[in-house]
C-alpha cells in the first residue's frame, strides 16, 4: 500500500472507530485504574489470553502485589500458584523478574520509555510501546490483534498476505496525538467487534496462524508440573508422575528438561522444587 493515504479515508477511519466506541465500549478494570504498574500486569496477561479469563486474575493480583516492590518480595511459589490457571506460565516468571528490575533498576516505577521497557523480561515491541501509551497517554505506534483487524478490514479488504510493516503508516496517520490511549482503546474495541460480524480480517494477515491445540501438548505437561510443585511443594520424580498424571516417563524427562533448562524448576538430590527469581 503507497504510504500516502488520502486524508478523507484517515478522517472516515477515524470516525468509524470512535462511533463505534461510544456504543460498544468495553470496560475492564485496568482501563478504569490506569496505575502504570497494573498495566504492564494486565498486558502479560492478556499475551494470548482471552480478555474475560484475565479480569478475574488481574483483579485478584492488585489485591495481593499493587505494586512492582511487593511482588519482587513475593516467594516464587506463591506468584506461581496466583497465576494457576492462566497458562504460558513463562510470563509468570518473566513478571516476576521484570518486578525485580523495575525495583533495583528503576526504583520501583514502571519505566515510560520503550527503550527502557524493551530492557526488561519479557517485554517486547508491542508491550513495550502499549504501556506508555496505557499507562502515561503517551503516543506511541503499536499493533496487536484486534488493531490488525481494525486496519485490514477498513484499508486492505481485498489484499491477502498482507504484513504488519504496511499498516504502520495508517496507524501512524491515524494516531490520536491528544488522546492516544481513549484512541487505542476505541481502536482495539472497533477490532473486536468487526470479528463478531465478519469473517476475521486476520486471516488476511501474512502473520495469521492458529492455536495449537492445548489438551495432551507439552505446554499442558509443562504448566502441570508448574502447578503441582507450586501448590503441594517439592518431588521427586515418581511422586511427581503421581501428582501430575503424566503417565509417561520420557514425557515428563523432556517437561522436567525444559523446565530446568528456561530456569523455571531446579533439583537437588533428586527432589525438584520451584526456582527463585
Amino acid at each position: 500500500m503507497n504510504t500516502e493515504i488520502p486524508d478523507a479515508k484517515i478522517t472516515a477511519f477515524r470516525e468509524a472507530v470512535y462511533s463505534n466506541y461510544e456504543k460498544e465500549k468495553r470496560s475492564f478494570p485496568w482501563r478504569t485504574n490506569t496505575n502504570p504498574w497494573g498495566i504492564l500486569v494486565s498486558e502479560f496477561m492478556l499475551q494470548q489470553t482471552q480478555t474475560d479469563r484475565v479480569i478475574d486474575y488481574w483483579n485478584q493480583w492488585m489485591e495481593k502485589w499493587p505494586s512492582a516492590r511487593l511482588l519482587h518480595e513475593a516467594s516464587m511459589e506463591d506468584v506461581l500458584k496466583a497465576w494457576s490457571g492462566l497458562g504460558y506460565n513463562r510470563r509468570c516468571y518473566n513478571l516476576k523478574d521484570c518486578a525485580r528490575r523495575i525495583v533495583k533498576d528503576h526504583g520501583g516505577e514502571v519505566p515510560k520509555n520503550h527503550i527502557d521497557l524493551e530492557q526488561l523480561s519479557g517485554v517486547g515491541p508491542y508491550t513495550a510501546h502499549a504501556v506508555p501509551c496505557f499507562a502515561y497517554n503517551i503516543p506511541t505506534v503499536f499493533i496487536e490483534t484486534n488493531i490488525r483487524a481494525a486496519v485490514l478490514h477498513f484499508f486492505f479488504k481485498d489484499k491477502e498476505g498482507v504484513r504488519d510493516k504496511e499498516l504502520f503508516p495508517v496507524l501512524r496517520a491515524a494516531l490520536d496525538h491528544k488522546d492516544p490511549r481513549t484512541w487505542y482503546w476505541a481502536l482495539m474495541d472497533y477490532g473486536f467487534a468487526l470479528k463478531k460480524l465478519i469473517p476475521n480480517p486476520n486471516r488476511r494477515s501474512a502473520h495469521y496462524t492458529r492455536q495449537s491445540p492445548f489438551e495432551g501438548s507439552f505446554r499442558q505437561y509443562r504448566g502441570a508440573v508448574l502447578r503441582v510443585l507450586a501448590q503441594e511443594g517439592p518431588a521427586g520424580m515418581m511422586e511427581l508422575q503421581r501428582r501430575s498424571g503424566i503417565e509417561s516417563d520420557v514425557d515428563l524427562y523432556r517437561v522436567i528438561v525444559s523446565l530446568e533448562k528456561d530456569q523455571m524448576v531446579a533439583e537437588s538430590a533428586g527432589v525438584y522444587r520451584i526456582r527463585e527469581r
